[in-house]
């Protein structure tokens, strides 16, 4: 008998069934439930009827925690991979620091990180004062480890490590300080991005001693981990994929191609619990998937049932509004429809029709001391130019700041965001609220602009941005310029807002620097000619023109 017929034979409704005590519903036939009564079903034809909401499309940037126990060696991002990868940088640290991964393993790594200094509310009430809009926090990583108190997931922040419920202290901190709250959600991938968990090294003194991945939870007796299983958290124990210890061959099977092992049903089954958990319990009205197009896409159809109970439970809790954003990375057109497109270390390089994100980082992922201590961060500057180009072509910012192993940001980091914020105080309105113009610039790095490769990763390898380059955003009939390096000469000309341009065929009447007055300028039939003031602005790699 199927489970309609013994619907109707029991004279219940769909929802009453589900919850009688006549059957024990599983979560899938409570997504089922949901999915027959609210707009969004498990469906890309049914997700092309999302709409980026409007707080999102003016919000424009947001900032990231991309913080756990990875962070605890403080030595850089993937380190739960590398430090089994024989012969890495990340592997000879961790024989210095732990010991041989045979005997120390990321577990272990994950058992001594404590997260002491970590003040949520600090955190976030300063990225909201150096203008983010929204804030996000990593809910889990490749290495499978859950920063909330998981029913689903027994290796998670609430029992082992901190012992604190990370995922619930930034959600407060984010409500507290009006923010909406996002997390990224990167652990699909740990069946294959483990993978090393299972070798051994080939050379030296350990040469053949396996490592850690492979124990079970019957070698737990009279260890810390006791009654635990390692395998809940390598997810090993399957064959393994082609060429599983070469970082080239992971990248190449992100799609689950390639050679790539693909996960078993049960895998899967548990990261929908896991997940749906993670939206029930905290609520985020943005959520970040690491992954091509969705989770376990295109074999598992896990990743659309995620998706429509987000924007459906994200309508149950703002009165029929849909507020909820989701981020996935290479999509179609189609897709395009469904959910916001998210490149990685990158910007397009046309005004993209829909709203989209790039998400970088001012360093590495996870945090890293030497990127602090050779002072390799991003620079304030490079920040605000990434800011401002990314919002001219219809996208939205968001930037990770590490976070320390102890819960901290680090001096420098502070010192970055300060000047963001000091920045954003002068010239914030040619960001928030506005919207991509008819073109989006000018200048020579136009010319020189890098393709996206993959996920993204054409960060940095165009022209350099400097005098001579322009953007654009519009709030109504105001235009604002932002000049991406100040001209030697004192004058700038905007080729686009000619006499007679088709772009901008009516009159001008005033323009005025954003914190510097009233400029003059003139008009003719090569170019809109302003004249700057003679006292160079604190900023000069991102002066804004309100042009009306």
């Amino acid at each position: 008998m199927n489970r309609r017929t013994l619907v109707k034979q029991l004279g219940l409704s769909l929802p009453a069934y589900l919850l009688s005590k006549h059957v024990n519903a599983s979560l899938l036939e409570k997504l089922e439930a949901q999915y027959a009564q609210a707009p969004f079903k498990a469906t890309w034809e049914s997700l092309q009827g999302y709409a980026v909401p409007e707080w999102y499309r003016n919000a424009k940037f947001g900032i990231w925690a991309h913080w756990g126990p990875q962070c605890a060696p403080e030595y850089g991002d993937w380190y739960a991979r590398s430090m089994y990868e024989e012969g890495s940088q990340q592997y000879k640290y961790h024989l210095e620091k732990y010991g041989h991964p045979s005997t120390f393993g990321f577990k272990d790594v994950i058992h001594q990180w404590k997260a002491d200094e970590w003040d949520p509310e600090h955190l976030v009430a300063l990225y909201k004062r150096v203008g983010a809009k929204y804030f996000f926090a990593m809910a889990n990583h490749h290495d499978n480890f859950d920063l909330w108190d998981s029913k689903h997931q027994p290796w998670n922040a609430v029992k082992i490590g901190p012992k604190k419920d990370l995922i619930g202290g930034w959600a407060k901190a984010a409500k507290n300080n009006g923010l909406p709250f996002g997390v990224s959600v990167h652990a699909a991938h740990a069946w294959t991005w483990f993978e090393v968990a299972q070798g051994a090294d080939k050379n030296g003194p350990f040469a053949g001693k396996p490592y850690d991945g492979n124990l079970t939870k019957a070698n737990g007796k009279g260890t810390w981990w006791e009654g635990l299983d390692p395998q809940a958290l390598y997810a090993q124990g399957h064959p393994r994929s082609e060429n599983p210890t070469d970082n080239g061959m992971i990248h190449k099977q992100w799609e689950w191609g390639g050679g790539a092992s693909i996960p078993s049903k049960a895998y899967c089954d548990k990261f929908l619990k896991r997940t749906i958990e993670l939206i029930d319990k905290y609520q985020p009205e943005l959520i970040y998937f690491d992954d091509t197009v969705l989770p376990l896409h295109p074999f598992s159809d896990v990743g659309l049932k995620i998706a429509a109970h987000h924007y459906n439970q994200s309508i149950k809790r703002n009165k029929g509004q849909l507020q909820a954003v989701l981020n996935g990375k290479i999509l179609n057109e189609m897709q395009r429809k469904c959910m916001v497109w998210d490149i990685e270390r990158g910007q397009s390089n046309v005004i993209e029709p829909f709203t989209w994100q790039t998400d970088t980082c001012i360093g590495g992922w996870h945090y890293d001391k030497r990127v602090y201590e050779n002072k390799r961060y991003k620079t304030a500057k490079t920040v605000v130019q990434t800011l401002v180009d990314v919002v001219s072509k219809n996208g939205n910012l968001l930037l990770n700041i590490p976070v320390k192993s102890n819960g901290t940001i680090d001096d420098q980091e502070t010192a970055i965001l300060e000047e963001v914020g000091a920045w954003m105080k002068i010239n914030a309105e040619c960001i928030y609220d506005t919207r991509p113009w008819k073109v989006f610039g000018e200048g020579p790095a136009m010319e020189g602009a890098a393709q996206l490769t993959a996920q993204g990763f054409n960060e940095g390898k165009g022209k350099p941005l400097g005098p001579g380059d322009m953007r654009f955003t519009a709030k109504g009939d105001t235009l604002y310029t932002i000049l991406l390096g100040w001209p030697e000469e004192g004058k700038i000309k905007i080729k686009s807002l000619s006499e007679g341009n088709k772009f901008r065929p009516g009159a001008i009447n005033k323009i005025e620097m954003l914190g510097g007055g009233e400029l003059r300028f003139q008009r003719n039939a090569e170019a809109l000619e302003v004249t700057l003031p003679e006292n160079r602005p604190a900023y000069q790699y991102a002066v804004v023109l309100k042009i009306n």
